[in-house]
């Protein structure tokens, strides 16, 4: 391999010939041979985003003259392009503050914009970091990152799983189950309000997850070192935040205290909760999806999913229900997730948290994954359920818990006696009522109608 010699404040170092990197990044990428988690693709182009918009803002304060400007303004579309993909390389195992990430993509823009200009015009301190500290820069690059991908991303997903069950709702209308409880018998149920159960839970949950997003959309920028805004021009923090929003296409404001934007994490433990509740629907979903249609011959069986793959090595024939398992594992990692990310929220000490790294990782690994996994759910899994009305009436009509409409004709007590007494001579409700005295045939046949008890609105 070729080598180029960079240099900082702390002397010289090699550094790859093919890449733009400088002499922080390297020092970095040699100091933290750590694991495989890299420094997210999504907070570099939040960086891409906060840099170019901090050109601008410097720019229109006077501060950077035009060709520059642009410049940093170019190398950024690039970055988003995923031209200069492979000069990223940090370990999310480094400084707490991300500082090396920062420093990392002001070396990749000032090279690569030295390049295009066939000259020395851009420093990655004094031009790339104009105005700016990694204190602030990080944690704005974590605030648009999650930002940009909980709309772009998470909230179309949930979209598309609500679209599916209302289908499915308008489709298998007036079918009524058995209803169940502690894994119980419960009185019956439409399917079609069973799965608006499902439906609702994610509508809510879109609520919660995008009320969160006001909160995240308060950026540092403008805070510098440790929120007094040293050596960033008046009015930084108001046009730095204008001019994300004016890149990106979403609204995004100054936060209102620095000291607080720097070393709080609070919003992004707020909107991770949200994510957290999430995953524990999608949980539920899934585990009521797969618990349907468990069997096929000796479980519930009460609907069918799509036969995606073999399921056993060893048994022909088996399908299991992998969509479902996909989802409940994505769940547990999200939970799991939620627990780094309030811890590493816990470790602001003084003016600066340093946890941001593992932070954000987790965060964005949560959201990509609630993704991803509710698109893949739909589309292998929810779009092909089909009940199966035959088992529902036959589980419906066998439940003991449909004596629960007597009780307005022969009460409370004696209708748990007509239970028990059906189930420990396994007869009928109706031949047990009969046999207990409480009604006639006739009486019984009048008032006992299993598919009127679910009351659909």
């Amino acid at each position: 391999m070729e080598y180029r010699v960079e240099h900082d404040s702390m002397g010289e170092i090699q550094v790859p010939a093919d890449k733009y990197w400088g002499a922080q990044t390297q020092r970095s990428f040699q100091n933290f041979e750590i694991g495989i988690e890299k420094i997210p693709e999504e907070v570099i182009v939040a960086f891409s985003y906060l840099k170019q918009a901090a050109a601008i803002a410097n720019f229109r304060l006077g501060k950077m003259d035009e060709k520059r400007k642009d410049l940093i303004g170019q190398v950024c579309e690039e970055i988003r392009a995923g031209k200069l993909a492979g000069n990223f390389p940090l370990a999310v195992w480094q400084t707490g503050s991300g500082t090396q990430s920062n420093m990392n993509v002001n070396e990749v823009i000032a090279n690569r914009g030295n390049e295009i200009a066939g000259e020395k015009l851009l420093h990655p301190n004094d031009s790339c970091n104009m105005s700016q500290s990694s204190n602030d820069t990080f944690p704005t690059a974590m605030h648009i990152a999650a930002v940009c991908e909980i709309e772009d991303q998470l909230l179309p997903a949930i979209d598309v799983l609500v679209n599916t069950f209302k289908k499915l709702e308008q489709e298998y209308k007036g079918i009524v189950k058995s209803g169940r409880t502690h894994l119980q018998d419960a009185v019956p149920i439409s399917f079609a309000q069973e799965i608006s159960g499902w439906r609702s839970s994610l509508e809510r949950n879109k609520e919660l997850i995008a009320a969160s997003v006001a909160p995240l959309s308060e950026l540092a920028l403008g805070g510098t070192a440790v929120g007094t805004g040293l050596n960033a021009p008046d009015g930084f923090d108001t046009e730095s935040a204008k001019a994300v929003s004016e890149l990106t296409g979403k609204q995004f404001g100054t936060a209102s205290n620095k000291f607080h934007a720097l070393t709080s994490k609070s919003e992004l433990v707020y909107a991770h909760g949200a994510l957290k509740g999430l995953a524990c629907d999608l949980m539920k979903i899934a585990n009521d999806i797969r618990w349907l249609a468990s069997g096929p011959r000796d479980g519930l069986g009460e609907i069918t999913i799509p036969a995606n793959e073999p399921g056993s090595s060893i048994m022909p024939g088996k399908v299991n229900p992998t969509q479902c398992e996909s989802v409940t594992m994505v769940a547990v990692q999200v939970m799991a997730n939620d627990t780094a990310v309030g811890m590493a929220a816990s470790q602001g000490n003084f003016e600066l948290n340093v946890f941001m790294p593992v932070m954000i990782y987790n965060f964005l690994q949560s959201v990509r994954l609630l993704a991803d996994s509710i698109h893949s759910f739909n589309d292998h899994c929810c779009v092909g359920i089909v009940p199966n009305r035959e088992k529902m009436h036959e589980n419906l009509h066998n439940s003991l818990m449909l004596v629960t409409s007597l009780n307005p004709y022969i009460g409370y007590e004696n209708a748990a006696k007509t239970a028990k007494l059906a189930y420990q001579e396994n007869i009928s409700l109706k031949e047990a009522c009969v046999k207990l005295g409480f009604l006639t045939p006739e009486r019984f046949d009048e008032v006992f109608h299993p598919e009127e008890m679910a009351k659909e609105v």
